[in-house]
């Protein structure tokens, strides 16, 4: 384990003691919202009024039986790049980091691949799981006469970190592959959707996330499914066999809930065999990389170089 950007400590607790004091002024988010609260949460995951710009690099396509996905092709690229988003199975969009995914792409020389899987609570779990895999299973057919190579790259960032571990157990289980995504990056997933420790007594911090948020988007994802539903391999990867899973980046900040599921999920990839590079950057929020930080550019670089490497 690396504790990373102890440097900038300061500029980010002060942060996170803004984005606390902006938020007491909202009602609080606890149980799963209701359908009017929801449509407000998924217009703009950060409250604005306005949806992210959409690039016109962006192209907009339907593959493997009907998954939309969103595609970044820069000129020079020798990789593809699975993403999945983020938003708790709930929000979020295969358009909504344009830029980020448009730059990803440039600098780390990858066609970037964004999947528009379907979100809860109108497609609970295992809709979005379902399309995830869908996508995966077609780029490893089809990537070599889509984008002309086969150097095939996984990951995302919370629900969307949760999905791409999901989505290399089902590619391995259901369909005997392992070996065709050469590497993972997993940005501040859950892992356990019974809750580990670290989200339990996390409690009602009015950050990003927190342990009643957290209750919510399980509600959401997994309706009517108890506890111990929730700790099967198909839903928590946490408790899975991770045997035969590519090299993986783990990256949660230190003021996360979900920071045991990455350290958990860290030791047991790692138990089964495979390299994992496991940073906690200090002081960081769930979801910090959402915001204009110090550390927010420091991991998007970490991460290019990452993924450029792998």
């Amino acid at each position: 384990m690396t504790i990373t950007d102890e440097d900038c400590l300061a500029e980010t607790l002060a942060f996170n003691e803004q984005f606390e004091t902006a938020a007491a002024s909202r009602p609080a988010r606890g149980a799963a919202p209701d359908a009017s609260l929801l449509a407000v949460l998924r217009r703009n995951r950060l409250g604005g009024d306005e949806p992210p710009d959409r690039l016109p690099q962006g192209q907009d396509r339907v593959v493997a039986g009907g998954v939309k996905v969103r595609v970044f092709v820069p000129g020079d690229a020798d990789g593809v790049y699975l993403h999945i988003h983020g938003g708790g199975w709930a929000f979020g969009s295969a358009d909504g980091q344009d830029e980020r995914l448009w730059r990803l792409a440039r600098q780390a020389r990858l066609t970037v691949v964004s999947v528009e899987y379907r979100l809860a609570p109108e497609h609970p779990f295992p809709a979005g799981p379902d399309d995830c895999e869908a996508v995966a299973r077609w780029l490893v057919g089809r990537a070599a006469a889509e984008f002309g190579t086969e150097r095939l790259l996984i990951g995302g960032e919370s629900a969307g970190a949760h999905l791409s571990v999901l989505t290399l157990l089902r590619l391995r289980d259901r369909h005997g592959i392992t070996g065709a995504f050469r590497a993972a990056h997993l940005l501040f997933g859950p892992y356990d959707l019974s809750m580990t420790p670290s989200q339990r007594l996390f409690g009602a911090r009015r950050l990003l996330s927190n342990t009643d948020s957290l209750r919510g988007s399980y509600d959401l994802f997994t309706p009517a499914m108890g506890a111990e539903e929730r700790r099967t391999p198909e839903v928590s990867p946490l408790f899975a066999d991770l045997a035969g899973l590519p090299p993986a980046r783990i990256v949660v900040g230190s003021e996360d809930p979900l920071l045991d599921d990455s350290l958990f999920l860290a030791q047991r990839w790692q138990s089964a065999g495979a390299p994992v590079r496991l940073g906690v950057v200090a002081g960081a929020m769930h979801g910090f990389t959402l915001f204009p930080l110090t550390i927010t550019e420091r991991e998007h670089q970490r991460e290019r170089r990452f993924l450029a490497a792998a």
